[in-house]
């Protein structure tokens, strides 16, 4: 099993970036497949970018170029490097994680744990 808890959401003005980071407890950190997935007002959460256990990556299209997964298994942490924001990136944004380890696509209830997310507010 394995605990999350995000941080670094805020408030910024667009064109702006952020950096996101997820604390992970235990340790078996590193054997998980983990992703950011995030929910706008009024919407379905929806995946954004997700890295294997080997460090593969995959985004969703529209961050492509802007945004960038990254994990640090030494520190049980896992990241968002978020460029070059719009306002239609405003969400919540939560990390989750996969025990299978692998990506095994972009619907959200394949992942087996997630944290209480962290709000990201663009301005325009």
């Amino acid at each position: 099993q394995v605990q999350l808890v995000e941080s670094g959401g805020g408030l910024v003005q667009a064109g702006g970036s952020l950096r996101l980071s997820c604390a992970a407890s235990g340790r078996t950190f590193s054997s998980y497949a983990m992703a950011w997935v995030r929910q706008a007002p009024g919407k379905e959460r929806t995946f954004v970018a997700a890295i294997t256990r080997s460090g593969g990556c995959a985004y969703v299209d529209s961050v492509k170029g802007r945004f960038t997964i990254s994990r640090d298994n030494a520190k049980n942490t896992l990241y968002l490097q978020m460029n070059i924001l719009s306002p239609e990136d405003t969400a919540v944004y939560y990390c989750a994680a996969d025990s299978a380890g692998i990506f095994r696509g972009t619907l959200t209830q394949r992942y087996d744990y997630w944290g209480q997310g962290t709000q990201v507010t663009v301005s325009s």
